[in-house]
């Protein structure tokens, strides 16, 4: 008997074994017997991924108040949410149409109000775009898209610490072309109406933004040009810091510091 026709018997042999021991193999109802029941006896099915994918965590939300209470962005595996300081874990975010997730946030005294970014603000070859921003007022169990569908990736929010219906977004924008809406977004009236309150140009978007912890009036926005050569993806970027602004939305930016061009700082 040649090799091949070994390896073919010795195949068929398997999968009569496997297909008898299997519920095809079988009448249905019928009971598994025999050294198969015997071995699959102390087997249960357990979760084993996406773990690479929807294993990139993109940001967490912490409830200062109770640090036991906090929600985890992740890039493609959307939002979840633990009570007990990671012991478990709940999905909030199950029923939308989108899951990559690049930012959430909560206020400092507040879990039930929860922002979500979507669009993971990673820079890669391979990063999921998202549809917008969401709301939830009942701590992640219902939600709702408060616009800015076309910002794709969202890499921070900022919820004023005085005033919850102020809140600032990052947004990157398109990784592959130009699109206008980029940079600093601000509402005053928890997202019924949103204004662009820092552009540069259709390449280049906000990657982070910071408040200062002793005066709300005060933010540093990081932006970053994007152009869809991956072999430019560093071009520019730039710190931004606001200068002033009042109450009907309107914020002025300043260069702050050093500007970071090809990779390389210039200046002090």
């Amino acid at each position: 008997m040649n090799r091949i026709m070994r390896h073919c018997l010795c195949a068929t042999v398997v999968f009569v074994f496997l297909l008898l021991g299997s519920p095809y193999g079988r009448s249905q109802g019928q009971a598994l017997s025999g050294p198969v029941e015997s071995s699959l006896q102390g087997l249960t099915f357990r979760n084993i991924g996406p773990a690479t994918m929807g294993g990139r965590v993109d940001d967490l939300a912490v409830m200062e108040s109770h640090p036991s209470i906090f929600y985890a962005a992740t890039a493609t595996g959307g939002l979840w949410k633990t009570v007990n300081n990671g012991t478990t874990w709940e999905a909030e975010f199950e029923h939308e149409d989108v899951v990559s997730i690049g930012a959430v946030a909560i206020p400092r005294d507040d879990a039930s109000l929860v922002w979500v970014g979507t669009g993971e603000d990673n820079n890669r070859q391979s990063s999921s775009w998202g549809g917008g921003i969401f709301k939830s007022t009942d701590g992640g169990e219902t939600w709702k898209n408060m616009g800015l569908a076309e910002t794709a990736h969202i890499g921070r929010i900022v919820i004023d610490p005085i005033d919850h219906d102020v809140v600032y977004v990052a947004a990157t924008g398109h990784l592959w072309g130009p699109n206008p809406e980029r940079g600093v977004y601000k509402t005053i009236d928890g997202g019924l109406s949103w204004t662009r309150v820092l552009s540069v140009d259709n390449l280049t978007g906000a990657t982070d933004l910071v408040m200062d912890p002793v005066n709300n009036k005060v933010l540093y926005a990081a932006m970053y040009q994007r152009p869809g050569d991956r072999d430019l993806a560093a071009l520019q970027v730039g710190l931004l810091q606001r200068v002033g602004g009042n109450d009907d939305g309107a914020v002025a930016f300043a260069k702050a510091g050093a500007a970071i061009e090809k990779d390389v700082f210039v200046g002090e």
